[in-house]
């Protein structure tokens, strides 16, 4: 019987803000700019269509755990019509995107099928 990641594997943190047009990619490149002036992260690709288990456009925002709190609470106030998937990084991707996640504004259903479970 496997166990689930202790918190103490958590290496790191990705934040995705979603978006759907150009219009949005607009948006979500004004608030990684602003995220990136305020914390230390670095700022993935703006992809302009799925990729990966994302279902819609997304730029992968990447941050220590010591970050965590200082940039989370302020996506919650300045992601604009965004919406946001955190997940961890703790070495294992089935439980990063599906046990370890979290969802500023809407929840979308991701392609996990990618991932294996390292529950038996």
């Amino acid at each position: 019987m496997s166990t689930l990641p202790s918190y103490k594997n958590i290496k790191a943190f990705h934040a995705h803000l979603y978006y759907n047009d150009e219009a949005g990619v607009e948006i979500a490149k004004q608030v990684a700019e602003q995220a990136d002036e305020l914390f230390e992260i670095r700022i993935g690709r703006f992809h302009l269509k799925p990729v990966g288990p994302h279902p819609v456009w997304s730029c992968q925002l990447s941050f220590t755990a010591e970050t965590f709190g200082k940039i989370i609470p302020w996506l919650m106030l300045n992601r604009q019509s965004l919406d946001v998937f955190v997940h961890p990084i703790t070495g294992d991707e089935y439980v990063d995107h599906t046990q370890g996640i979290s969802w500023l504004g809407n929840a979308y259903e991701l392609d996990i099928s990618q991932f294996t479970s390292s529950r038996q």
